[in-house]
């Protein structure tokens, strides 16, 4: 009989290749796909386990955005058509039946893709459905609405992580990132959920910097200016035209990891294939009409998948380009109070001090950070 290779704590367990089969951690796994008549024998596919459930779900609360940034794949773009069709608002009460759908398995969710999540018009109701659910939440923004009254919300609620969008740190700068010149205004909101959360655990705060070249020439000074201010700094890549191309990319391709963990939502509850797919060319089903479970274990995922893992590319010509399939190699080191880890994508600053508030589910596909280190920031 086939068997599958799965490694846990040092150990490798070896299991049936059944329709569906359970690893040593207790997750289910998926129908087997390899006899499906789209699939050619000649690859003698073994397809990879995929885990019942999505550890990371993206739910774009609402596709409305008050900015409208070059970078951005759906607000940088020229076609307005395009851009009023991607805009909408996502039903409270269909978000509810998919958070009790994937409750159980507490993955992580992000409340947003392409929207800017402050201007969802009830954003304090889902995220209250979220967490009342025990699921962790992490969430992009770019500050400009965030008063006292939210940043409190957001800490007595105990939202996981916030990300400020910032890219800049002079004004001049800003504006030709983000259309903006108001940089004290996002710095102050930032510093408003720091002095709010005080030294509690929620919310992580991280600050966010893109590069590309109007400002790749303040990328030192912005690490410099927050790096052990905030818990964590991200710098990244930008995307653009289908591909990263400021990322130095390995040799060798492999299938890409988003394909195996993350559930990218839009705001009419259409699955795309990957969230930098913001216009939606392509789709995986429907979770409001057909559930969670039945589009992530679907066919259409599971010929993306099959696709990957044999390598024929120009059948997925969405992913052929792309090479935000490497974002997960990481090179780790501790320097100056930061566990700082870089991927061909990424780089991470992570204060070690606040290391703590970084663990479970909010790690997101990142390996726990050292004991040691986050022994010493309790």
């Amino acid at each position: 009989m086939p068997v599958v290779q799965l490694r846990s704590a040092g150990r490798v367990v070896f299991l049936p290749t059944l329709p569906y089969y359970r690893n040593a951690l207790g997750d289910d796994f998926m129908r087997d796909w390899s006899n499906a008549e789209w699939v050619d024998p000649k690859y003698n596919w073994k397809p990879a386990p995929v885990p019942e459930s999505p550890g990371r779900v993206l739910l774009d609360l609402a596709t409305k955005c008050n900015l409208r940034c070059p970078m951005c794949v759906v607000w940088g773009s020229d076609d307005e058509q395009a851009v009023d069709s991607a805009q909408g608002v996502m039903d409270l009460a269909a978000s509810r039946r998919l958070l009790d759908e994937i409750m159980a398995a507490r993955p992580l969710v992000q409340p947003n893709m392409w929207g800017e999540p402050l201007m969802a018009p009830n954003l304090r109701e889902q995220l209250s459905e979220m967490k009342r659910r025990g699921i962790a939440v992490a969430m992009n923004t770019n500050g400009l609405t965030l008063n006292e009254d939210l940043a409190r919300f957001f800490v007595d609620l105990k939202v996981d992580s916030v990300m400020f969008s910032i890219d800049a740190v002079t004004r001049p700068t800003l504006k030709k990132i983000r259309g903006i010149d108001k940089l004290e205004k996002l710095e102050t909101a930032v510093f408003r959920l720091l002095k709010m959360r005080g030294e509690s655990d929620c919310p992580r705060v991280g600050v966010s910097f893109t590069i590309q070249d109007e400002n790749r020439h303040e990328l030192e000074e912005f690490v410099s200016r927050w790096a052990g201010v905030v818990d964590v700094v991200r710098t990244g890549v930008v995307f653009e035209n289908g591909t990263f191309p400021d990322m130095q990319t390995p040799t060798k391709r492999l299938p890409c990891p988003a394909i195996y963990n993350t559930l990218p939502v839009h705001h009419d509850g259409t699955v795309t294939v990957c969230c930098l797919d913001g216009f939606k060319t392509t789709n995986m089903g429907n979770v409001f009409k057909e559930g969670v479970k039945a589009v992530w274990q679907g066919e259409e995922f599971a010929k993306f998948r099959y696709h990957h893992e044999t390598g024929q590319w120009d059948q997925v010509p969405f992913c052929k380009p792309c090479n935000g399939w490497a974002q997960y190699e990481f090179k780790e080191e501790v320097r100056d109070g930061l566990l700082i880890r870089e991927s061909p994508q990424y780089t991470y600053y992570n204060k070690v001090a606040r290391l703590k508030n970084w663990q479970g589910n909010l790690l997101g596909g990142h390996q726990a950070p050292p004991s040691d280190l986050v022994s010493a920031s309790v």
